[in-house]
């Protein structure tokens, strides 16, 4: 790879643009909770590096419970129950009635931040993982961290510099015709076509610091859930190391 010809960077997936506008704006990172599992260690991890709070529709129910009350709740408000709307000011509810989109993909295009880190999207359903997988690639323009139980997945940007330590699992999975480049990978991708039909990049692993280029928006990026501090600092350079602390929920 010749650091003096980067790739071009061609749209080959459909930007989803905002559907109800920008409703949180952050000059430091927004850590969004889902309404999946979520631990105390998850968002804890994700507010150090990403303070500000919001929650997904029915994830309000999961930030109160952890004694959070976020910023803002954005979503069709199916999920969340009476109890969290009572505990929440009026004005952080933003419904957003859109049926074609899901809540993790409003959320998306509601928030304008240098980073995201979602929690609580990850799993148990199969088919609301590959929703947020989808909306990843579609929001290839935003920075995007989902954290799961043991892996961080996120939508690779034109070029990425990871200082991985030998050894770290680095799994690229398509979900668009890419053109990759690297260095630093065990095997390296050079040259070769992914496609979701076609090619995919699996358990690679890092001889040491890594370097990936793409030719165009569409793969994903899957790391162990360690290298987090290390992905966010990639994606977005620059952010606070010392964060304030999240407010807390008056009398939880």
């Amino acid at each position: 790879m010749d650091p003096g010809l980067p790739l071009p960077f061609v749209a080959t997936v459909p930007i989803t643009r905002r559907m109800a506008g920008i409703l949180v704006r952050a000059s430091d990172g927004v850590t969004i909770v889902g309404g999946g599992n979520v631990t105390r260690t998850a968002v804890n991890e994700a507010l150090t590096l990403a303070p500000r709070l919001v929650a997904a529709d029915g994830g309000a129910d999961r930030a109160l419970g952890l004694g959070l009350c976020p910023e803002a709740v954005i979503g069709d408000m199916d999920s969340i129950t009476p109890k969290a709307r009572g505990a929440i000011p009026a004005d952080r509810l933003h419904r957003i009635p859109n049926q074609d989109t899901t809540d993790f993909e409003k959320c998306m295009g509601a928030i304008a931040a240098p980073l995201m880190l979602a929690v609580g999207f990850s799993g148990p359903r199969a088919d609301h993982a590959l929703a947020v997988c989808n909306a990843l690639v579609r929001y290839a323009d935003r920075r995007c961290i989902v954290i799961g139980g043991r892996d961080i997945v996120f939508a690779a940007p034109p070029r990425l510099d990871l200082p991985v330590r030998a050894g770290t699992r680095v799994s690229l999975f398509p979900l668009a015709p890419v053109r990759s480049e690297s260095r630093g990978l065990a095997w390296p991708i050079g040259g070769l076509e992914f496609a979701p039909q076609g090619r995919i990049g699996t358990s690679n692993l890092a001889t040491g610091p890594v370097t990936l280029e793409m030719s165009g928006p569409g793969m994903l990026v899957i790391l162990p859930r360690r290298a987090l501090r290390l992905a966010a600092a990639a994606l977005a350079p620059g952010l606070p190391g010392d964060p304030p602390a999240p407010e807390a929920v008056r009398g939880g």
